[in-house]
């Protein structure tokens, strides 16, 4: 821009002002849950499968029937016999692109489609995350609508105790602190660890003998800040990789800091809480996984990176497009996907629940339809025998 300058002895010069080249602010978005132990691998997944869905099959526990051998009785000794199972997950693809002007470059002198190509790594990172976070709220709706409401067509009864059975899917699998806190404020006789007692019963009464030897607990900064106020935040890190996490209880906990929203909405409460089952009250929602307890495998899609020109375009002058697309398959272990098999999911429908086989909604429409929210599943369903083979925990406090 050109301007004339007021510089004493210089007021009647029209003078270039200076400009610097553009720099890259860094971005600040919520701290990402892809790359961290919570995703793995599973090598029965099979990304060329021809539909949008494939499935992983396995042998399922039994209780043998164990026979005494007599010396008197002819009788034949009763057989044991075994089942199979399956699950199925689904695939996405999703795409990213942009487009410039070719003659703008003329007078910017910046290429339009540069600054686009350079974040291409950072916004497909923040895609996964998005998606990962959905499957984890996803799995926390599935579960709260087995406690809470009426998914099975019977009455829930509530999140996991020390005493329920694990088997029992009307027991969701979560844990509902109510009106406790993950730590609790200190008092003359509650210091230390003993503030996180409620936390560390939930985490008990989910796992009980079967307890991991360490697991991942995603927070929030409120959560993390009430932790070291507790002095509860161990001194020493622990490396995963290339990724150092604070932990808790010795590396009991690996803490994994994020800002980004993992509860639930108080639209999306009321509807749980309408149901025939126990009410969750709870308000917050903080994360506990085991390492790798969702799936996620990368697909390859044809033409990954696409540039196309058009010449004629604002007359003549031409314009250019440039597409990314990648696809991956994310799939929470121990779940049947029973959303929509027909499309590549959006993050809205990890999220979702299925009131038939072709309608699929949010479930405060559902619980508007019908208020007991009877025979409305989620997205992820519960294929597992035993809820002590899952890995995902959704923990509602205060």
């Amino acid at each position: 821009m050109a301007v004339q300058t007021t510089l004493a002895g210089a007021d009647t010069y029209v003078l270039q002002e200076a400009l610097s080249a553009y720099s890259d602010e860094a971005y600040t978005n919520a701290k990402k849950l892809s790359g961290t132990g919570i995703v793995g691998g599973n090598a029965q997944i099979d990304t060329s499968t021809e539909t949008f869905i494939g499935q992983v099959r396995w042998n399922k526990p039994f209780d043998a029937t164990i026979n005494v051998a007599s010396l008197t009785n002819a009788a034949d000794g009763s057989y044991n016999s075994y089942e199979t199972d399956y699950l199925r997950y689904i695939k996405t693809v999703r795409t990213y692109g942009a487009k410039k002007v070719n003659m703008q470059e003329v007078v910017t002198q910046v290429d339009g489609l540069a600054k686009i190509g350079r974040d291409f790594g950072e916004h497909q990172a923040q895609d996964e995350h998005d998606a990962i976070l959905s499957v984890l709220k996803g799995v926390a709706m599935s579960e709260a609508l087995n406690g809470a409401a009426a998914a099975s067509g019977q009455a829930g009864l509530g999140g996991q105790t020390f005493e329920n059975d694990p088997t029992d899917k009307r027991y969701g699998f979560y844990v509902d602190m109510g009106a406790n806190a993950i730590v609790t404020a200190a008092t003359t006789s509650s210091q230390g660890a003993a503030r996180a007692e409620s936390f560390l019963q939930a985490f008990g009464k989910a796992f009980k003998d079967y307890e991991p030897e360490y697991a991942y607990l995603i927070v929030s900064p409120e959560v993390y800040a009430s932790l070291r106020s507790a002095n509860l935040v161990d001194q020493d890190r622990v490396r995963d990789g290339s990724i150092e996490f604070n932990t808790i209880f010795q590396g009991k906990f690996r803490l994994i800091q994020t800002r980004a929203t993992q509860s639930f909405s108080s639209a999306e409460l009321n509807a749980l809480n309408a149901g025939a089952g126990v009410d969750i009250a709870g308000t917050k929602t903080s994360f506990i996984v085991r390492p790798g307890a969702i799936e996620m495998a990368s697909l390859n899609v044809p033409m990954p990176t696409e540039i196309e020109r058009k010449a004629s375009s604002y007359l003549g002058g031409g314009e250019t497009q440039i597409w990314r697309r990648w696809g991956y398959v994310l799939h929470a272990g121990g779940y049947d996907w029973s959303g929509n098999q027909e499309a590549f999911p959006t993050n809205a429908s990890y999220t979702g629940v299925v009131r038939s086989a072709s309608n699929f909604e949010d479930v405060a429409t559902a619980q508007a339809t019908d208020t007991t929210l009877a025979n409305t599943v989620g997205t992820w369903t519960r294929k597992t025998a035993s809820a002590l083979s899952l890995g995902i925990l959704p923990v509602f406090h205060a």
